[in-house]
């Protein structure tokens, strides 16, 4: 229900390449901010530098913080108008394939994975502290706090919207099936954090962990018929991440209690979450939401509706 309900509102895939490129160019616009805040610190010269790292570096962290994610407060808001100018979709519909939007399943998704990735954290402090520094100060930490709690949910939300949401009903009505829709956007997904100052510091095996959690935050929305369940769990990922931990080669360098000291490498913590924690993940929901069915929700064809059809052969003459 949830991707054949694309045929329920203009669905021309034009639209969606269009509505794409209003974001990325709005986005692009809203980094002007954090740009001038660099050069206006260190001078032009350092944009020439081509280094993520120092460049997310020059900033107070929660400035930086605040100005990474701006863009994407400006840009969620945006992609719902859009979505309702272009495609005359509500935001129920773009978000689940209920007849209204499951805050519990947002609010269980978010608490089980903040818990048990809050308590993998502090395990591997208590068993490796040496790779570890307590960076915890109580002002500069509570800046963060709100700054985490209020726009990291609206970055994660965006980019759920856009990949699990837009683009996979978007994909569902251009190639009328499920398997499609799920692995462009992972790819899609998984591409865009090839940027990322991890890449540079890992290498490009860490994009089996960025396609991995597309492909699993798919599968998700897919098997749930929504995205309920993903918007929780990405929301928790990183929030639970800028608070507890960071390291001088992350994306999100920020006051977090701990500081990562160790020296950056691709280890068995990157596959372990891909092809451990997040199948079982997928058993807990999979018991709890009585999912079944998994080929035809994951690879099965997307049947177009007759009266979609007839009203385009009607159009067409």
């Amino acid at each position: 229900m949830y991707l054949k309900q694309v045929f329920n509102y203009k669905h021309e895939f034009w639209r969606y390449l269009l509505v794409s490129l209003i974001i990325i160019f709005v986005s692009q616009i809203m980094q002007i901010p954090f740009v001038l805040a660099i050069v206006y610190k260190e001078g032009a010269g350092i944009l020439t530098s081509g280094d993520t790292t120092a460049l997310l570096s020059v900033l107070e962290p929660n400035l930086n913080l605040f100005l990474m994610l701006l863009p994407f407060a400006v840009c969620l808001p945006l992609l719902f108008v859009l979505v309702k100018v272009f495609h005359s979709q509500s935001i129920t519909s773009l978000t689940t394939g209920r007849k209204k939007i499951d805050w519990k399943r947002i609010f269980f998704s978010f608490v089980l994975w903040a818990s048990i990735s809050g308590v993998l954290i502090m395990v591997d402090v208590y068993v490796s502290p040496e790779d570890y520094q307590l960076n915890f100060k109580l002002v500069p930490f509570l800046i963060l706090f709100v700054i985490g709690t209020l726009l990291i949910p609206l970055q994660t939300s965006l980019e759920e919207y856009i990949f699990r949401g837009y683009l996979m009903q978007g994909f569902a009505g251009l190639f009328l099936n499920r398997w499609a829709p799920l692995l462009m956007t992972s790819l899609i997904f998984g591409s865009l954090h090839a940027f990322n100052p991890e890449v540079y510091q890992l290498g490009y095996g860490i994009m089996v962990y960025y396609i991995g959690t597309g492909l699993f935050l798919g599968i998700l929305t897919l098997m749930d018929d929504g995205m309920e369940l993903g918007l929780g769990f990405h929301a928790a990922n990183n929030l639970i991440t800028a608070l507890l931990v960071t390291a001088d080669w992350t994306a999100f360098q920020t006051h977090s209690i701990y500081k990562d000291v160790s020296t950056p490498e691709l280890g068995y913590d990157v596959f372990v979450p891909i092809f451990v924690v997040f199948p079982i993940l997928l058993m807990v929901f999979s018991k709890k939401y009585n999912w079944s069915n998994w080929q035809e929700k994951l690879t099965g064809k997307i049947e177009k509706p007759l009266t979609v059809e007839k009203i385009s052969e009607t159009n067409s003459h």
